[in-house]
């Protein structure tokens, strides 16, 4: 099952994404890769094989900003190699997912007949083209979203990031997970409670169908239905020694 994280911080994003996926590592995972806004300008690394590889890289290619999303991912769509980690992104757009795109088949041959090119063999992307080309059609960057959000089908929880927007994350849950933290003056999204602990312990989670704006201030929660959601924000307490591996080589042997 993938792990998902998104950062809206006031310091460097990029390790503190790493770190947070460390603690998804439970989940199991053949690739990881994180995605970071920095002057306006969104970029990624990736990398195959465990959390190490990526921060290798991150040593020789780092990656600036204080906004960000990452992931690790379990295949499904595609083998595991660097073009198919996450995030996947199209243009302005990069997006993480945790689940599976039924009709994503159905949507590539939409995609197609645009005359929109693929790169990858996951389902993952066509939400990334999909809301690409929605912008390209003058699209906000959260309308886009969510009507990419309403072409899809399927299991889903998604975190999408978008070039030129440094105080923006949209998430969605339908099936999997997932959580908003609040922070002072910060906001994150993940998979569950445990990747955020370290960052805060006020987690809203999403009922199945909703979509949330994420900025600093705060977030906006819409039903599958469109309106104004008001869900409750928890305060949480999990104990540090629950979310690391304790010198175990993994979680199962633990």
């Amino acid at each position: 099952m993938c792990g998902i994280v998104g950062v809206l911080g006031s310091h460097e994003v990029a390790p503190i994404l790493v770190e947070a996926l460390k603690r998804l590592e439970y989940r199991g995972y053949d690739s990881a890769g994180i995605a970071t806004i920095n002057g306006g300008t969104l970029d990624r690394r990736r990398a195959v094989g465990k959390l190490v590889n990526l921060s290798d890289k991150l040593v020789h290619e780092p990656l600036a900003g204080k906004a960000g999303i990452g992931h690790t991912r379990w295949a499904t769509h595609g083998a595991p190699t660097e073009g198919n980690a996450h995030p996947h992104r199209s243009g302005s757009v990069a997006v993480v997912h945790n689940g599976i795109i039924e009709n994503f088949r159905d949507l590539r041959a939409e995609l197609a007949e645009a005359g929109i090119g693929f790169e990858t063999e996951t389902d993952t992307e066509t939400v990334a083209l999909l809301t690409n080309h929605y912008m390209r059609q003058g699209m906000s960057p959260v309308d886009a979203a969510f009507l990419t959000i309403d072409k899809i089908e399927g299991a889903f929880a998604l975190a999408f990031l978008f070039e030129g927007q440094e105080d923006l994350i949209v998430a969605a849950r339908q099936g999997p997970p997932l959580a908003i933290g609040h922070g002072d003056g910060e906001m994150f999204v993940g998979s569950d409670a445990i990747a955020l602990a370290p960052l805060t312990d006020r987690i809203t989670y999403l009922e199945e169908g909703d979509r949330a704006v994420v900025t600093r201030e705060g977030v906006e929660i819409r039903a599958a239905n469109g309106t104004l959601a008001n869900r409750a924000m928890r305060q949480i307490q999990i104990d540090a020694a629950r979310v690391d591996k304790a010198g175990y080589k993994h979680f199962m042997a633990k």
